[in-house]
């Protein structure tokens, strides 16, 4: 029971083992193309539950180890530079909570 991280040649598609959860699936790359950052990651997973079928509950969705990932078990991410909002922390926190969003650093 090791964990791994299994990714493509280019490194914007990675399968992460037994981290927070049995696998995390990211599909990610620099540029504006999120369609196609999308097509590669439901065409991944799709072949990846045809080899290995994810738990399901009609009530809860998908099922995770980690409880706060149940339902839909998607996630995402943009990471923007916003030099100048960035530069009065409480607008930018207002703004993101108005809009329902997290601001996080350069890391993720």
């Amino acid at each position: 029971s090791g964990r791994g991280i299994f990714h493509n040649e280019n490194k914007t598609f990675l399968v992460w083992c037994n981290e927070e959860d049995h696998l995390r699936i990211i599909s990610m790359q620099m540029g504006g193309d999120l369609g196609e950052v999308y097509r590669r990651l439901v065409s991944a997973v799709n072949d990846i539950e045809k080899r290995l079928p994810f738990s399901h509950n009609d009530r809860l969705g998908f099922l995770t180890f980690c409880p706060t990932n149940l339902g839909t078990t998607v996630r995402a991410s943009v990471h923007i530079k916003v030099p100048k909002l960035a530069a009065n922390m409480e607008k930018l926190e207002q703004l993101a909570k108005k809009y329902s969003l997290q601001v996080r650093g350069t890391r993720g």
